[in-house]
């Protein structure tokens, strides 16, 4: 009679424990924090490419590349002063994907293994795993803005407010992308691919490196696939968040103008408007949805891709 269950006990339907899913987003981030703080050649490798971008090559192109007056601009820059916001982004773009990238080992053999079979949504651990990650690039961030802070990169101490919630809206955009591609990878050594055939064309097909005037005026073809990559959006989110110059339409008759203004001189333009930083924050905002969306479906043991691979999710059951 002690080792048997009374039926109502045995009928109840479980529970998750109180503040259960507050813990289950603590014990996720701290994680990513542990991993952070034990792996400092992550922290260094990350900052190692923009810095040597902003003291080798920005040194070398500021006689070449001269950057005229141009929004949130309002008068002549440095070189390296147009590209800082390029390389915070670079910044989020490896962060991101590394971070995102390691679902492929951790659903294997790691921790996510255990919390993808557990009763928490599917969404939410996927999300809390996205939201850790990018806290973590956007500190990686903000260290590559103090360092560079020495370097003649100084905007208005106002910017790096406004900033923060770009920077942190772009970390979840490309995070978001990166959990989407984890889903597609079997071996974490596929990464290098993903880096040739993802990471460096997002990069060098955006604003980060060249105004998008310039590259209209060498090729049209370039320019819209510029204009197409989400990457540049980001960029150009962290451009005029630095600058606080992000503002909205304060009316539906310049919400229509804002998108009517793109067809200027017979080319997309997406930044011809009045709110430029507007239509970045647009394009950031879907594309996250879009990403996270796909991620969550690809994630699903019935119907997506990691379940049909016989998964940990297929494994389990």
């Amino acid at each position: 009679m002690h080792g048997t269950i009374p039926p109502a006990a045995a009928e109840a339907p479980f529970r998750l424990p109180r503040f259960g899913y507050l813990h289950c987003f603590w014990g996720i981030q701290k994680r990513e924090i542990l991993r952070f703080l034990l792996q400092r050649g992550r922290f260094l490798s990350t900052l190692v490419r923009p810095l040597v971008w902003l003291f080798i090559f920005a040194a070398g192109f500021r006689s070449v590349l001269g950057v005229s007056i141009i929004p949130p601009y309002e008068t002549y820059v440095l070189y390296e002063v147009y590209v800082t916001p390029g390389l915070c982004a670079m910044i989020l773009l490896f962060a991101g994907m590394q971070s995102s990238l390691s679902m492929v080992y951790d659903r294997e053999v790691g921790s996510m293994r255990i919390l993808l079979t557990s009763p928490y949504p599917r969404w939410y651990l996927l999300a809390s795993k996205l939201v850790s990650g990018t806290t973590i690039a956007v500190v990686q961030v903000y260290a590559y803005l103090a360092i560079a802070y020495w370097w003649e990169v100084e905007p208005p101490p106002i910017g790096y407010l406004v900033a923060l919630p770009a920077v942190f809206l772009s970390g979840l955009m490309l995070g978001s992308i990166g959990l989407f591609v984890s889903s597609l990878i079997k071996q974490l050594e596929n990464f290098a691919s993903v880096m040739n055939f993802i990471i460096f064309p997002m990069f060098f097909t955006s604003s980060a490196l060249y105004p998008l005037w310039r590259v209209k005026e060498s090729s049209l073809l370039l320019y819209y696939i510029c204009t197409l990559n989400p990457f540049t959006y980001t960029v150009e989110l962290i451009r005029f968040g630095l600058h606080a110059k992000i503002d909205a339409p304060q009316s539906w008759a310049e919400f229509v103008a804002m998108f009517t203004a793109m067809g200027k001189a017979n080319a997309l333009d997406p930044f011809a408007g009045d709110h430029p930083a507007f239509i970045a924050l647009l394009v950031v905002v879907t594309t996250t949805a879009l990403f996270m969306g796909l991620a969550i479906l690809a994630y699903d043991p019935s119907r997506g891709l990691i379940g049909r691979r016989g998964g940990p999710e297929g494994a389990a059951s």
